[in-house]
């Protein structure tokens, strides 16, 4: 058989069906969205190092691999943040976690005026996450957030008064728990009134903008998703900038999609909104009962996003960071006093069960989603409970000094702990990494996919942008 015969008989090799997979993506994206770049985006410096013996190679598969090579470091990684809901006062976690990843980029790029809002394309939140999100992403002159991220806990540590009762007199951790009529705060249909109107009231003042203009969804730096569950459709809805930048039927105020996401049954009323032209409405609660954990609402959004993420291609284009507020162990319960709860007694322990399984859940989910890669595209971080002794029912509720003291505590400690990992198939397993390592490494992955982005020819995010509001 000659030569030319068994060239005609080998079958396309991998590398050039990828390579044709990247130069029709990248023709298509070219008609698609209107960029008038008269080449193709080939970067301005293609590696030639081939691993692992180059020699042995035909010219022709060296120069694909360099290609694909090449094209793949040119879309560049979009870069999420999630931030689980449930937890309430529990949220503490989550905002130190935030204060210590914003210091880290301001260290790691030398800016000092870093900011979360920087170097993330997506965020999502649910809850009392819901709430740091918006404070993160938030603007009144489209150019910088209106909160930096140390904003967030201290707004838990020192408004919280406002809308969580304290329970004085009552241990929150390591001790013996209230009166179970504490379950709930020591809630009455007067103090769950008076508590929104608490909670109203601060998310209020953090979204007026100038004039005494209430900010919108459109009044957001980039894609931001808070969820809660609407209950005239008995549906999730999902508050999201991309939607209000196509339509007012769809963007909301933000302290209403505050107000809405964080509206958990038996501690707020529900919220009863509707969007700035008055179309759409919604009868809201919890966004935590939908959606604990938003890591994979973000994840998904992205991938079906393509007019703002044009390049990407699966979960390997993606850079993620997901924060949790900590599955803290509650005061034992014994049998005996358990036997005799009534379906009001259960609602509180339910609702705790049910949000941090879901949050788990979807951990798991994502982290098959990300394979092998899960270790360097996708970072979990998570308070490991059993570490921290046990804490009593009110932790989530108790504004008092003393619990916010023990909660500021716990987030120390959480930094500190090893990494856990969810592994394809094999539940967790602790990681040889603290989770203070784990938020400096991922710092340092989003300054240098910043910096990256201003040597491409392609844009790796084509963001919508707001029209600014008449004053």
């Amino acid at each position: 058989m000659d030569s030319s015969n068994e060239v005609e008989m080998q079958e396309p090799s991998i590398e050039t069906d990828k390579l044709s997979y990247e130069i029709f993506s990248i023709l298509e994206s070219k008609f698609l969205f209107g960029y008038d770049q008269q080449k193709l985006w080939f970067p301005k410096h293609i590696p030639t190092s081939i691993d692992p013996k180059p020699e042995l190679l035909q010219p022709s598969t060296v120069a694909t691999i360099d290609a694909v090579s090449s094209l793949k470091n040119q879309r560049g990684k979009i870069c999420i943040l999630s931030i689980d809901g449930g937890g309430a006062m529990r949220g503490i976690l989550a905002g130190k976690a935030l204060a210590y990843l914003e210091n880290a980029l301001k260290n790691k790029s030398g800016d000092a005026n870093a900011t979360i809002a920087d170097y993330f394309d997506v965020a999502a939140g649910a809850g009392v996450g819901g709430i740091f999100t918006a404070m993160l992403f938030a603007t009144k002159d489209h150019k910088r957030p209106i909160f930096a991220a140390e904003d967030t806990w201290r707004l838990l540590a020192e408004q919280g008064r406002r809308f969580y009762r304290p329970n004085t007199g009552t241990r929150t951790c390591s001790g013996r728990r209230g009166f179970l009529r504490k379950l709930f705060g020591g809630s009455s249909s007067g103090s769950i009134g008076s508590a929104t109107s608490g909670l109203e009231k601060t998310v209020k003042e953090a979204f007026t903008g100038e004039n005494g203009r209430s900010l919108t969804l459109k009044d957001t730096l980039k894609p931001v998703l808070v969820p809660c569950y609407d209950l005239s459709s008995t549906a999730p809805f999902l508050f999201s900038r991309a939607d209000a930048l196509e339509t007012d039927s769809y963007d909301f105020r933000l302290w209403e999609v505050c107000r809405a996401t964080s509206a958990e049954p038996g501690l707020f009323e529900p919220l009863q909104m509707r969007s700035v032209d008055g179309q759409t409405s919604c009868l809201a609660v919890d966004g935590g009962l939908a959606m604990s954990n938003p890591t994979g609402a973000a994840i998904t959004h992205v991938l079906h996003n393509k007019q703002e993420f044009p390049f990407v291609r699966g979960v390997e284009d993606l850079l993620v960071l997901s924060l949790g507020t900590g599955q803290l162990l509650e005061a034992r319960y014994d049998y005996e006093e358990v036997r005799k709860w009534k379906p009001k007694d259960w609602a509180r322990p339910v609702s705790r069960i049910s949000g941090d399984g879901s949050a788990d859940l979807v951990d798991q989910a994502v982290a098959m989603a990300f394979g092998q890669g899960r270790s360097t595209n996708y970072v979990r971080i998570q308070a490991n409970g059993s570490r921290m002794g046990r804490c009593g029912p009110n932790v989530d509720t108790d504004s008092s000094p003393e619990n916010v003291k023990m909660l500021i505590g716990m987030a120390e400690e959480m930094l500190k702990q090893e990494n856990v990992e969810s592994v394809l198939f094999g539940g967790k397993r602790i990681g040889e990494q603290s989770n203070f390592e784990k938020l400096d490494w991922f710092a340092g992955e989003l300054v240098q996919e910043h910096q990256r982005r201003s040597c491409r020819i392609a844009p790796t995010v084509a963001f919508k942008q707001a029209t600014p509001k008449a004053t």
